[in-house]
């Protein structure tokens, strides 16, 4: 182990929360029970809005950004993880209310982790995080509910984004006929290579609809929220259900109750950051069963933790299209 390494620290400045390289040593870390060498972040939606400062995530500071990490144990006080475990842990405050994974090292808890499943590397672990463990979870959550392939098409919003484009490929390996929303024509030759078969423009779902629409999705995963899932949830077919996890387009949901009491239409609510072990562990096997490491590698792009700056105000802005894995050696 080095005596220093680097990590982007997120600090008050003038009142405001501003993220830069600092270096830090062992005893700058949590002092929690499980030391972890970490090899790989990522770039998740809610890590832009904290690096770049666009929207304040860090309820402390200072603050290490990044809410993934995967890497090796190499020191543990608990009897469960022992040094050389391959490992993962995403969400659980990390980067809001617990130290994050944007350094070379982290003290977590025991609690929080996930054994790597064999079938990745920590690389492609990362290329999963939390997004593409999101898109898992909101899968289940739609078979959990009932929600069957069958005539009527499962739509996914925000399609090319990282929890959309591994949404699509699940859904897609489960037998599900998938269409994609999204606002880049130039994503479809991409979507089609991970599994969609036909594309709503997103223009056509922000448009302000009536209560209730024509029949259209058996289920659906949203990450954007706002006007689309309350179209969404309209054109839901009866007994269906949307499994919705972000807010990209905005927190509010300017519908009606008449989807929910005259189709029946669920609307469930998929968090990642607090799910209990039982449900990550579910959604990593579904993920190392379900997901092709070559639809994985074609969402994929690494790129040197030096670039997260840059990486962050792209992903805000809607620029980056799949998953981008950060290395925190370089």
């Amino acid at each position: 182990m080095t005596d220093t390494f680097t990590a982007i620290v997120i600090e008050d400045q003038d009142g405001k929360p501003k993220a830069g390289f600092r270096q830090l040593t062992l005893a700058d870390l949590p002092d929690n029970d499980v030391l972890v060498e970490i090899a790989y972040s990522t770039v998740n939606y809610k890590d832009g809005l904290a690096v770049s400062g666009a929207t304040k995530i860090a309820r402390s500071l200072p603050m290490i950004a990044g809410i993934d990490l995967a890497g090796t144990v190499v020191e543990s006080r608990s009897a469960e993880w022992k040094a050389g475990d391959k490992v993962v842990v995403n969400g659980w405050g990390l980067s809001e209310t617990q130290q994050g994974g944007y350094s070379r090292y982290q003290r977590v808890k025991p609690e929080w982790i996930v054994r790597l499943p064999e079938a990745f590397s920590l690389e492609q672990a990362m290329a999963i995080g939390t997004a593409g463990y999101t898109a898992s979870l909101c899968v289940d959550a739609l078979v959990d509910w009932g929600v069957q392939p069958g005539a009527r098409e499962v739509l996914v919003t925000g399609a090319a984004g990282g929890v959309g484009s591994v949404a699509v490929a699940l859904l897609a390996k489960a037998g599900y006929t998938v269409t994609a929303s999204t606002g880049r024509d130039s994503t479809h030759d991409y979507l089609r290579g991970l599994g969609a078969s036909n594309f709503v423009p997103r223009a056509e779902l922000e448009a302000k609809g009536g209560p209730l629409q024509k029949e259209r999705w058996a289920g659906a995963v949203d990450s954007v929220g706002s006007t689309i899932l309350a179209n969404v949830l309209a054109q839901t077919a009866y007994g269906g259900a949307v499994a919705a996890c972000g807010l990209a387009a905005g927190a509010d949901l300017p519908g009606s109750v008449m989807p929910h009491i005259l189709r029946g239409v669920a609307l469930i609510g998929v968090d990642s950051v607090m799910a209990p072990r039982a449900k990550r562990e579910r959604a990593w096997a579904r993920l190392a069963r379900d997901l092709d490491p070559a639809k994985l590698a074609a969402i994929t792009t690494v790129e040197p933790m030096s670039k997260l700056p840059e990486l962050a105000a792209q992903i805000v802005a809607g620029q980056i299209r799949g998953r981008v894995v950060v290395d925190v050696t370089r």
